[in-house]
């Protein structure tokens, strides 16, 4: 299947691992020009050398999302090297696990800032090109939590919960122009974070980590973690012309894990 995105411009931020990782290379095996963005330099060039090995083309950018005052600099030096943003997918890194009370003001300010008030601005500023040529996707990547909030990710649940609630409004917004908004909801895809969260939950509950993992499987009605490539095509579907009709949705990739409608 044609997605009709070759050689649209996709703008993917923390794309040098994980989920991130997994959404750009799909995007570029579907031939999109992608703009790999994220803090480690050496991560996004490994993923550059899997999607050229595909045949696709890959670009690399040092992006530190608690820069704001940066954002203007950097989108433009992308939209210099590679064109027009077409395709935006928001990917944030989680915060480190904590109880809702007793959070200090900084620590809620400064992931704010990371998590959120950097996806809105990134986007802000990519809206302008995409109206113009009447044509966008913008793409959110969150987290379950933000529909089910998840024991021990207050900052998390609070945080992405706040992105639905905006990625909504915004695409009644943009619909007008051709342009979608749409949110993207990881289950529990294997990856490094994943792994993190399991051994943060064994150490806290003193349990081993293959417990934890047992344990949740039993919660997954497909009774396996997502691969990493399931959620990238899931994206890459979204970024395509087939989903022109598709806004202002929250999607989930999840295996029927998240129990609720």
């Amino acid at each position: 299947m044609d997605l009709g995105i070759k050689n649209k411009t996709a703008l993917v931020f923390g794309a040098g691992s994980g989920l991130g990782r997994a959404m750009a290379v799909s995007l570029g095996k579907e031939g999109a020009k992608v703009a790999l963005a994220g803090r480690n330099v050496a991560n996004l060039e490994e993923t550059a050398k899997i999607i050229k090995a595909a045949g696709g083309q890959a670009y690399c950018i040092a992006w530190d999302l608690a820069k704001l005052d940066t954002i203007d600099s950097l989108f433009t030096q992308v939209e210099k090297d590679l064109g027009p943003v077409d395709i935006l997918v928001n990917n944030t890194g989680g915060p480190p696990p904590t109880p809702a009370a007793g959070q200090s003001t900084a620590l809620w300010i400064e992931k704010f800032q990371e998590m959120v008030l950097s996806v809105i601005a990134i986007t802000d500023r990519a809206i302008p090109g995409m109206k113009q040529r009447g044509w966008g996707r913008i793409i959110t990547s969150t987290s379950s939590g933000a529909i089910t909030p998840i024991p021990n990710l207050a900052i998390s649940n609070t945080l992405r919960a706040s992105l639905h609630a905006w990625s909504k409004t915004l695409a009644r917004e943009l619909a007008p122009h051709g342009i979608t908004a749409n949110i993207i909801v990881p289950g529990r895809i294997a990856t490094d974070r994943i792994r993190f969260l399991d051994e943060s939950r064994a150490k806290r509950e003193s349990k081993s980590v293959e417990d934890i993992e047992a344990d949740s499987l039993k919660s997954i009605p497909i009774a396996r973690l997502g691969r990493p490539e399931e959620y990238g095509d899931t994206a890459a579907f979204l970024a395509s012309q087939s989903a022109s009709y598709i806004t202002g949705s929250v999607i989930r990739v999840d295996g029927g894990n998240i129990p609720n409608i």
